[in-house]
């Protein structure tokens, strides 16, 4: 009876299971498929189409393991280019929605009650529009000929043509900005609602100067507030599709829409190329943690 007893799930032995199961099914194992079908490859005319990993014969059991997506990865450079320029615009789309989110953030936290709920509201507001409408809507604003912006700074006098913005990086990044910008701004708020204003009140007693104040006491007590930001936003944009599809250059594609491309025909490519985006998006995640897990030792 004392071993069916232990065997019986507990209370937070449920607690714990519950997101293991979620994760492995819908992570693990999906992942696993994706790493299995590009270790094969490419059969036409086959359901699946891709070669089967393991065959058998009366007498034994084979394991089919194809490197050679790998290597064609690695020395095709239109992907290899596709995957530097979508860190390149994570990247830089990633700090600019630090570079405008922060003082959002501060000036949110630092507003009345009132006013910050108001505020908050309006920073989520976006999102109960379709995320496919809104990045329409930029075609309509950045358009060259018929587009808003143009229009307004043509009748302003600042510019005599219509500026080359829709279908350009700059499209992209701004896309990319406006759309993940939220995903900066929380967990900035959430972090900057729990910073200690005593601690500024006496830096500024003892002659800091606000600058310093700012770089050595606000932005190290806000650390994981804006690594947890930057990754919010770096993930996705790493992969991101529509938005190049939509605002950006054809003839400079990034890995999102390349995975698009490539899946129509080769499924074992494709998930090579879906491997090798979260072997890019694994780094931060593991740099996230190493920092992490630094500052709770340090506390």
């Amino acid at each position: 009876m004392s071993f069916f007893k232990k065997l019986k799930p507990q209370g937070s032995s449920i607690t714990i299971f519950v997101p293991y199961f979620w994760l492995s099914l819908f992570f693990l194992l999906p992942l696993i498929l994706i790493f299995v079908i590009s270790l094969t490859q490419t059969v036409d005319l086959q359901q699946p189409p891709y070669s089967p990993i393991i065959t058998s014969t009366e007498d034994t059991v084979r394991i089919n393991l194809f490197f050679g997506n790998y290597l064609a990865l690695a020395e095709d450079q239109l992907y290899i280019l596709s995957i530097v320029n979508s860190v390149k615009i994570a990247t830089v789309s990633t700090f600019f929605c630090l570079l405008i989110g922060f003082p959002m953030a501060y000036g949110i936290v630092r507003s009345t009650p009132t006013y910050r709920n108001t505020l908050l509201m309006m920073i989520i507001l976006p999102f109960w529009t379709s995320f496919l409408i809104r990045v329409y809507a930029w075609i309509g604003i950045l358009g060259k000929e018929n587009g808003l912006l143009n229009g307004l700074l043509l009748w302003l006098g600042i510019i005599d043509k219509p500026l080359d913005i829709i279908y350009s990086d700059l499209a992209v990044y701004i896309g990319i900005v406006y759309s993940y910008l939220p995903f900066m701004i929380l967990p900035l708020y959430a972090t900057l609602e729990k910073l200690d204003n005593t601690l500024l009140e006496a830096a500024a007693d003892l002659g800091s100067k606000p600058a310093n104040t700012f770089f050595t006491i606000t932005v190290p007590l806000t650390m994981p507030g804006i690594i947890a930001g930057c990754l919010l936003v770096f993930i996705p944009a790493v992969g991101e599709f529509v938005i190049p599809e939509l605002l950006g250059d054809a003839s400079s594609p990034l890995i999102g829409q390349q995975v698009r491309n490539v899946f129509s025909y080769d499924w074992p490519m494709a998930s090579t190329l879906a491997m090798m985006v979260l072997l890019v998006l694994v780094v931060p995640i593991f740099i996230f943690q190493y920092l992490q897990n630094k500052q709770t030792v340090a506390k």
